[in-house]
């Protein structure tokens, strides 16, 4: 029933259809005056993360003599784009994805924040990468308020200390682990990327961690805005170290030929077994969770679950960090507006927040005691340290490929369907001319 359970979770996610929220379309702000004192501001984060920032960002304001009023709505992507186009936006939204804020800014409809906050305390507080997320044409328009992080590997803390394993420090040392774990008959790796409609999203991550790693972030970004092809050198070094990673007979458990098959929130489920069936799961901090891990495992993360950052190509080398979050986007004039996004800059939001839920704050000056446990703080320590936050490829990628093609052919190559250059060349094709 538990994994039932799980499954009907991520098919909802997956499957999910647009829905305008009662409340959000008739609630606009975008046009609000600059004397207005109510600030309309839209999410579509998790709701604990939701729940937990509203009740920050709210009284904080109030206590400035200014109305929040915070909505969650879904599918805010395309809802606050359907919004510009009738004139009827809240002030602020937060947006998961950079390249639905270009959109907006492309449009003329968000404000520069670098004229709203304090640009060297952000600098100086914000991880290396999130100001640049967030940045177009030379100016801030999307701040990254809360963060994620994907560029982790998960282990069985008890059975991984008991075997002597430790962190691996570079591509090597990565490779000698596998084959370490593989020589004591247990599959090292705990892969799958069944997600229904969006099957093949997890491959994407591989990908993208690999890219980044051995292109640096330039050669990360020229690939997610197609400067660099699909059908490169670069990719296809990458692509060759997933398939000596994940691809080498006994490396994953239950084979490559369950890797589309299986849903990817089921994955980990040997890996918690009494003999591991698998020791090693490469996946983002939101899978530390009751939909996604058995819950006796996830009620003591501390004593069973483990987590390094994955690893850089070569020791001490460019080490980036993939992940997500939320930018707030400033589509008013008004003086409280401006305000309260002076409110979403502090670099103490959240303080209320994290120990309840899964918020990572963006500011690696955020008091890390009060993440709830040690997993979290090595989690965020993964990106505080990391050389630069580089945000999810597939997210900024126009969406025939991002959310198209990139999955549909990883999925084909892992499958044994297609080849590694068809595939490529398949996603290269795609690519929106215009």
């Amino acid at each position: 029933m538990q994994t039932l359970s799980r499954g009907r979770k991520l098919a909802l996610v997956a499957t999910a259809v647009a829905s305008l929220v009662a409340t959000a379309a008739c609630s606009g702000g975008g046009g609000s005056s600059s004397s207005s004192k109510t600030v309309t501001i839209w999410s579509s984060t998790d709701p604990l993360v939701f729940a937990g920032l509203k009740k920050e960002i709210v009284a904080k304001a109030k206590a400035e003599g200014i109305t929040v009023n915070m909505q969650k709505v879904d599918n805010i992507n395309q809802l606050i784009m359907t919004k510009i186009q009738a004139n009827d936006t809240p002030d602020i939204a937060m947006i998961p994805q950079p390249g639905v804020v270009g959109d907006i800014v492309k449009r003329g409809k968000a404000q520069d924040l670098s004229s709203v906050l304090d640009m060297n305390a952000l600098k100086s507080s914000m991880t290396p990468g999130t100001l640049e997320t967030g940045t177009f044409n030379g100016k801030l328009y999307g701040l990254l308020v809360s963060m994620n992080v994907k560029s982790l590997v998960f282990y069985p803390k008890k059975a991984w200390d008991k075997a002597g394993y430790t962190a691996p420090t570079d591509f090597a040392s990565l490779e000698a682990l596998t084959d370490k774990i593989k020589a004591s008959g247990t599959p090292p790796w705990c892969f799958a990327i069944g997600s229904d409609a969006a099957t093949g999203w997890p491959a994407t991550d591989w990908m993208e961690d690999l890219v980044m790693r051995y292109g640096g972030v330039q050669g990360y970004n020229d690939w997610v805005t197609h400067k660099t092809k699909f059908d490169s050198s670069l990719v296809k070094q990458a692509a060759a170290e997933m398939e000596k990673l994940l691809l080498t007979p006994g490396n994953v458990a239950g084979g490559r030929s369950s890797i589309a098959s299986t849903a990817f929130g089921d994955a980990d489920n040997p890996m918690w077994d009494a003999k591991p069936g698998c020791m090693m799961l490469k996946q983002g901090n939101f899978i530390v969770s009751k939909d996604f891990m058995p819950s006796k495992v996830v009620s003591d993360v501390d004593a069973n679950i483990g987590v390094f950052g994955f690893p850089p190509a070569t020791a001490g080398g460019d080490n980036p960090t993939l992940g997500g979050g939320d930018l707030a986007t400033l589509l008013s004039t008004s003086d409280s507006a401006k305000k309260v996004m002076k409110i979403l800059a502090d670099p103490t939001l959240g303080k209320d927040t994290a120990g309840s839920s899964s918020f990572i704050s963006p500011h690696k000056t955020f008091d890390m005691s009060l993440y709830p446990n040690d997993l979290t703080r090595t989690i965020a320590s993964t990106a505080y340290k990391s050389t630069a936050f580089l945000f999810d490829g597939s997210d900024a990628m126009p969406g025939a490929v991002g959310a198209g093609t990139f999955w549909k052919d990883m999925t084909a190559w892992i499958s044994g369907q297609e080849n590694l250059d068809t595939a490529l060349k398949n996603i290269d094709q795609s690519w929106p001319t215009s």
